[in-house]
């Protein structure tokens, strides 16, 4: 798997959000500009899990870079676009993971 690439799984809540911290994190060190998360196996998704990825979003914008979101399903989509994620400057939504490299590159 790719260093700039976090795939999380399942629901991103409470309880689930700081090992996802972590590992976005652990990511971004990793990451010279551009860091993906690919949400196809995630079920769900609360504020705790919409703090992660603007936490990655301002982090990653401090330094130049971009985050990009992929393979979002259903509900989790939803949940982005109320949130007004889409706005972000350095934050991009795609279908699917190559897409989102391509807007990494």
């Amino acid at each position: 798997m790719d260093e700039n690439v976090v795939a999380p799984a399942g629901r991103l809540d409470s309880v689930t959000a700081p090992a996802f911290l972590q590992a976005v994190n652990a990511a971004m060190r990793a990451a010279d500009t551009g860091l993906l998360i690919d949400f196809s196996a995630v079920t769900y998704i609360s504020s705790a899990g919409l703090r992660v990825i603007l936490i990655a979003a301002k982090t990653m914008a401090a330094r130049g870079g971009r985050l990009a979101l992929c393979s979002l399903g259903r509900q989790v989509a939803e949940v982005i676009e109320l949130s007004d994620f889409g706005t972000l400057a350095n934050l991009s939504i795609h279908p699917e993971r190559d897409a989102a490299r391509l807007a990494l590159a």
